[in-house]
């Protein structure tokens, strides 16, 4: 996760986004758990079918931590995740891939609430 983390922070777009303190107090709030839940059913319903109707423009950039999270892990649609992270587009992403990117989402979450 480092690495990826790492190579996503020089990439001034990816860098840019950052949690807002709503998003923090949100967070708290909710607790990880729940949010963990939240990017699961994303992940699933948004990005890991094969055909995406809208891909490109189903995650917003704010209103929610986990989309902000997905703009800055680079897994907000299937062209991001296949220039980013290397999973083909036009596949139905399996188990393991759809836990990578909940995995990192909160792994860059977790970063941001320190």
């Amino acid at each position: 996760m480092e690495n990826i983390l790492n190579k996503l922070a020089k990439s001034k777009f990816r860098a840019h986004f950052k949690l807002s303190q709503k998003d923090v107090e949100y967070i708290r709030q909710k607790g990880m758990q729940t949010i963990r839940e939240h990017a699961k059913v994303f992940v699933s319903k948004r990005i890991a079918p094969a055909y995406i109707e809208n891909d490109g423009k189903q995650t917003p950039m704010r209103n929610h931590p986990v989309f902000v999270a997905q703009h800055a892990t680079a897994t907000c649609c299937r062209g991001c995740i296949n220039k980013w992270h290397g999973f083909a587009k036009n596949v139905e992403l399996d188990e393991n891939q759809q836990k990578y990117i909940v995995d990192l989402i909160m792994c860059w979450i977790q970063k941001q609430i320190v």
